[in-house]
């Protein structure tokens, strides 16, 4: 189960808009940005830089993998994962019934 979110969406987008508004100001670094606007709004400049990060990929303006893939990919491994024990469970069924076939009946 999934933790639930401390920051709303809008207020992710909001933050994510306003540091790339200030970076875009001459002499402005990154990390200056961020700890600016998470000051305005009362997040960690840490968790700031994170979401920039992530935007900055999932709209292609850096190397990684985007958010939707990383989304699907673990769909993917949890129904890998229940295939898996489910296959492990008709082995076991099918070995105990062939057992049975092969013992003598009364």
């Amino acid at each position: 189960m999934v933790a639930p979110r401390k920051y709303p969406d809008e207020l992710r987008e909001r933050a994510v808009r306003l540091v790339r508004e200030v970076k875009a100001e001459p002499g402005a670094s990154g990390k200056g940005a961020c700890r600016r606007v998470g000051e305005q709004l009362g997040i960690s400049a840490e968790t700031l830089r994170g979401w920039v990060s992530r935007a900055e990929i999932d709209d292609g303006q850096r190397p990684g993998v985007t958010t939707d893939t990383l989304m699907r990919l673990a769909e993917l491994e949890r129904e890998n994962r229940e295939l898996r024990r489910a296959n492990a469970i008709l082995k076991s069924a099918s070995a105990f019934f062939a057992a049975e076939l092969d013992r003598p009946h009364r």
